[in-house]
């Protein structure tokens, strides 16, 4: 005990020995305190950061003389010397002279300027929040260059770099102050949904291309970065009203508001607290296409009609009127009729609405940089999703605890994130099974022949129509007798009927999904750089993460309880700078290892030099590989998605989905049953080509289970200050291999594929089903393209052009049935022009933007999306005594409507004004 005390006295002793305060206030130039400001002690791994109000105090162990250093987003660096104890400073930064000397940290784990990054990366912080011309400064981003947004709905946005996006985008990670925003059981990020408030928003950095040499495999098209605002440094109470309309053609002008609230204590040197809530709503974009993208120009009384968003009329048959009617074949003849469905607006919910809160715990046990953080976050929205249908997600909440342990030279952090799908349904199931609630099928078709054959010959033998007219007739008065008794929406049979099959998880005869899937993750970081005198910036980390799928059998092959896997990961890096400081090294590999494939290493190389005396050119290369992870989906799903059978391609995945099939009475009378049941695995193993039946020349394939996709990219840039225009450009080249996508295949329910006679006359009586199957191409995909962008100060106005390349490398001859989803403009331009301070405490910007059109390839639909140009605008106006911002803005000024993929609504205008206090 004696010997306890007395270590206890030598390390208290140690600890305030000789120490020194220095104390002071940070401001700008116009006297504003700059909270947050690092304030380090010069060659060695110590500081602190200032306060809301620009003040801090610094105690170190050092003798004066010694230097501060300090730095601020957005503002140069500043060194002052310290020359006797208990000194008081006072420190005035300069905005910095171009972006290229803002700090980042995500390209390589540690802070550095913009300007020796070695690879791509874009940043969005305080200033260009205040200054967004969006309604929010999560679609402001779309501004950035090389950077995609797909607008799914109101509150969801998919964010994407380089290439092949969807919806549902599991190619490109959003990191939430370290925490994975990914939905687990979804596999892709609801955009800022349940994401993080614009009040608690600190910074916001964008990684194109991959990156999993440090993050890992998710990390494979680009990152996005959110990082908050630590209650230490941003204290006080902080609040923003926002309200204004949405204005669409389809749903007309709607009211629109997102308010939000942020509170932050610090009661100690030890201990700060902060909670966040932020709530959206308004009216979503009404998606009301009526086209017939499988008989482009065909309307209603095409009897087989399958509109864009109208549902339920995916349900078809062809009807062999002649045989019904034991006449002779030719006498009425054969056609394809589909059920009469319903219209989107009767059954998605168009309230789209985003609740988003958060609480923290910030502890500092010694009262320096070694902190422990609890930080929870809850989110909740209603949204449209559209993947392989459109969902409708009313009440989809998702949840973010984490437990993280760090200071400047190490963190390791756990978190957990579940979601649950709320009152999430499919509108497409919706419909088909609204339909089957008041006629089933088979009397409806049956109905419906019934009326067209006495119709289609009294036409011809009573009323002296020719063919064509007796059969334009007959099929407006059969589809009326078959629609006898159908719900009409509005009605209080249809509301009851809805609320049946929307509360109803089997998609045979309801609508609802069901999802409780969840994931567990750690991971740490270590930088070495302080044991070996800063000679060189080492870095070592790893993670593990646990899956749980849980969807009761809605999503994936779960019926019989979750299905659990793990994957985890290693990786090093050294960065070292050398002939003055002139060249920067990068260099890292990461192991990864997922349960059921093997373990992947992702190597990266990267060298920069700096150039020119006075050292404002900057040329970097790089190279890496890097990996993807099938996600969940891919190996675990088992859905009906109408259209298609969707079966992942995990080993034992295969077997788990089994389902029952009728057989056409031709097939009954071949194989003497009337339903077959068909295992996944025929849809590997036992299938034809889609297209070489539609082609006429059926051909069986074999698909291979789905194994990681891997990433060669090559990149080469340049960033400099020549006068007063600053300069960035790179370019890159991307080699895929195993490139994960879709084939869609045809399974026939009897005979086996290639067999040259029962399977062909599966397909011939249309006993076959189209199954999707998630695989790897065999074939070269290759992807490459660039970016430039050029800001300048015109006087006291900010100027900013930027244009962006994209092509993809693939021959589609090659492999007709593969799906690559590429869906990115080839050329997009981009511009920004404004003032922040026009005259004193006014400011104003404009945001242009032009994109190229482009081919959407996704599981719901193809089609062409036109090119559309997007004008932003906004003024601000800052009221210094009441610590207050006042905003008046719109998007999609010029009112001209467009979409970037297909199904979606079209995309309006946005009008608002707002009111942000302590900004």
């Amino acid at each position: 005990m004696r010997r306890l005390m007395i270590l206890s006295l030598l390390l208290f002793g140690s600890l305030t020995y000789a120490q020194t305060t220095v104390q002071g206030t940070v401001v700008d130039e116009n006297n504003d305190p700059i909270p947050g400001t690092n304030v380090v002690l010069v060659g060695k791994a110590e500081g602190t950061t200032t306060d809301f109000d620009g003040n801090f105090t610094f105690n170190t162990s050092e003798q004066p003389p010694f230097q501060l250093q300090f730095t601020a987003i957005g503002f140069a660096d500043y060194v002052a010397n310290v020359t006797s104890n208990n000194q008081t400073l006072s420190v005035v930064l300069t905005e910095a002279s171009t972006f290229l000397d803002e700090i980042v940290i995500s390209a390589s784990r540690t802070p550095e300027r913009i300007f020796e990054s070695p690879v791509s990366v874009e940043r969005f912080g305080l200033k260009e929040i205040k200054n967004t011309t969006a309604e929010s400064f999560y679609g402001g981003l779309q501004n950035l260059k090389g950077v995609d947004i797909n607008t799914n709905s109101l509150t969801f946005q998919s964010i994407n770099t380089r290439g092949f996006a969807t919806f549902a985008n599991n190619r490109f990670l959003q990191l939430v102050d370290g925490m994975d925003n990914t939905a687990p059981g979804l596999n892709f990020v609801l955009g800022n949904l349940v994401g993080m408030s614009e009040l608690d928003v600190q910074s916001v950095e964008i990684l194109p291309g991959a990156s999993s040499a440090l993050y890992g495999a998710g990390a494979f098209n680009g990152i996005l970065f959110m990082r908050s605002k630590n209650p230490f440094d941003f204290q006080g109470i902080s609040a923003y009203g926002k309200t204004g309309i949405t204005s669409q053609e389809a749903a007309g002008d709607n009211n629109y508001y997102d308010f939000g609230i942020r509170a932050a204590h610090v009661f100690s040197d030890k201990l700060a607290v902060k909670a966040n809530i932020s709530i959206l709503k308004g009216e979503d974009w009404h998606a009301n296409s009526i086209v017939d993208f499988g008989n482009p120009g065909a309307d209603r009384s095409n009897p087989a009609y399958d509109g864009l968003n109208i549902y339920g009329d995916e349900v078809s048959t062809t009807l062999d009127f002649d045989a019904a009617a034991g006449l002779p074949t030719g006498t009425v003849g054969t056609a394809t009729i589909s059920r009469t469905g319903y219209e989107e607006r009767d059954l998605a919910d168009y309230n789209a609405e985003s609740v988003k809160t958060d609480f923290a715990v910030h502890y500092r046990p010694f009262g320096n940089d070694l902190e422990l953080i609890y930080n929870g976050r809850i989110g909740r929205g209603t949204t449209i999703y559209q993947g392989s249908n459109r969902y409708a997600v009313s009440g989809f909440s998702m949840q973010q605890h984490k437990l993280e342990l760090k200071n400047d030279n190490f963190f390791i952090r756990g978190y957990l994130v579940s979601e649950n799908s709320g009152n999430a349904y499919d509108t497409r199931f919706a419909a088909i099974n609204i339909n089957r609630s008041w006629k089933g099928d088979t009397q409806w078709f049956t109905e419906y022949a019934g009326a067209y054959i006495p119709t289609y010959l009294g036409g011809i033998q009573v009323g002296g129509l020719t063919p064509e007219q007796a059969s334009v007739a007959a099929h407006a008065a059969a589809r009326t007798a078959a629609d006898t008794g159908r719900l009409i929406p509005g009605t209080a049979a249809f509301e009851s009927a809805f609320n049946t099959v929307t509360n109803d998880g089997d998609l045979t005869t309801g609508a609802k999904f069901i999802d409780n899937t969840k994931f567990r993750h750690i991971n740490g970081n270590y930088n070495l750089a302080h044991l070996i005198d800063d000679w060189a910036d080492i870095q070592i980390g790893g993670s593990f993460r646990e899956y749980e799928l849980n969807s009761g059998g809605t999503i994936f092959t779960d019926s019989d309880g979750p299905i659990t896997y793990n994957e985890y990961g290693a990786y090093v890096q050294v960065q070292k700078k050398f002939a003055d400081d002139r060249f920067k090294f990068t260099g890292s590999a990461r192991y990864d290892k997922n349960e059921f494939f093997d373990g992947f290493v992702s190597p990266r190389a990267a060298l920069a030099y700096t150039a020119g005396e006075n050292r404002n050119h900057n040329i970097r290369i790089s190279a890496q590989q890097g990996f993807r992870n099938p996600t969940t989906q891919d190996l675990f799903i088992g859905l009906d998605a109408g259209a298609a059978i969707l079966v992942g391609s995990a080993p034992d995945n295969l077997d788990r989905d089994v389902r029952t099939f009728d057989v056409s009475q031709n097939g009954q009378n071949l194989i003497g049953q009337s339903t077959v049941e068909i295992v996944g695995r025929a849809a590997y193993e036992n299938a034809y080509s889609l297209n070489s039946v539609l082609s006429g020349a059926p051909e069986a394939v074999n698909t291979s289970v789905i194994k990681p996709e891997e990433i060669t990219t090559f990149e080469a840039g340049y960033r400099g200050q020549i006068g007063k225009f600053t300069i960035d450009l790179s370019g890159y080249y991307n080699r895929y291999k195993d490139f994960i996508a879709n084939v869609t295949v045809l399974v026939p329910y009897y005979g086996t594929a290639g067999d040259g006679g029962l399977s062909l006359l599966a397909l011939q009586n249309g006993d076959r089903k189209p199954y999707q199957t998630y695989t790897n191409s065999t074939v070269d995909i290759n992807s490459y393209g660039g970016t430039v962008g050029v800001d300048t100060k015109l006087g006291n106005f900010d100027l900013g052009v930027n244009y962006t390349y994209t092509e993809l490398d693939f021959d589609k001859a090659q492999f007709p049935d593969f799906r690559t989803n590429f869906n990115t403009p080839k050329h997009k331009v981009k511009a920004s022009f404004g003032n922040t301070e026009l005259f004193k405490n006014f400011g104003f910007n404009v945001n242009y933007r032009w994109s190229d059109s482009f081919f959407w390839e996704a599981s719901f639909a193809d089609g062409d999306v036109p090119a559309f140009t997007v004008v932003d605008a906004q003024m601000n106006y800052t009221v210094p005594s009441i610590k207050s911002v006042f905003k008046v803005g719109g998007s999609n000024l010029l009112g001209d409507e467009y979409f970037t993929a297909i199904g979606t609504g079209m995309i309006g205008s946005i009008y608002y004004v707002s009111w942000t206090i302590n900004p």
